[in-house]
């Protein structure tokens, strides 16, 4: 008695059962995603436009720009480096209680609406560069890295420009800002 088809049969049959259970394997209902489809970064939605630098000799400069989200949810911009400086804050400008405006670093740090933009300029918000070690020559460059609340970073590169405007007070503690000053209350332009 022949047995080849029977034994073809079985070897078939048990070939299209295997194959079967690696296809349901590959369905299973509690497969995980895909690791490509991460949600992305705030950095991903940051762009800034009209972006420049104060020129300065020494002492405080200050970078400003047009901050702008492309999400859907707010983003915030919570510290900003720059070779060009070794100290930098994120600032806003306010009165104080006798009606003058004052530099202060903000609390909680830029917050980029959401499918909107955030404008830092002279007068207002701003990116603080202190304790420069060398001068800000109007037409050079200044690369900066800003961070946001999700830990991911974006940068970009600002010229460099003249301007002798906005010369608001800085408050803040002396002792962190390495420079040489005698008062809380020093006037800087920036």
């Amino acid at each position: 008695m022949n047995n080849t088809p029977t034994r073809t049969a079985i070897r078939l049959g048990a070939l299209l059962a295997a194959s079967a259970l690696v296809l349901a394997g590959c369905a299973s209902p509690t497969a995980e995603p895909a690791a490509d489809t991460e949600t992305a970064t705030q950095a991903e939605a940051f762009s800034i436009s009209d972006a420049w630098v104060k020129a300065a000799e020494s002492g405080m400069s200050a970078a400003f720009g047009e901050l702008e989200n492309a999400s859907g949810e707010d983003i915030v911009v919570v510290a900003a480096s720059t070779d060009a400086s070794p100290m930098i804050e994120l600032h806003e400008t306010v009165a104080d209680e006798a009606g003058e405006m004052v530099m202060q670093e903000i609390d909680g740090g830029f917050v980029v609406p959401a499918d909107g933009a955030y404008t830092l300029e002279p007068g207002g918000s701003h990116i603080m560069l202190m304790g420069l070690e060398a001068p800000l020559v109007a037409g050079d460059e200044v690369s900066f890295t800003l961070t946001f609340a999700d830990d991911s970073t974006a940068e970009f590169t600002a010229p460099v420009k003249d301007y002798s405007g906005a010369n608001e007070n800085y408050v803040g503690d002396d002792s962190e800002m390495d420079m040489d000053e005698s008062d809380d209350h020093s006037d800087h332009d920036h």
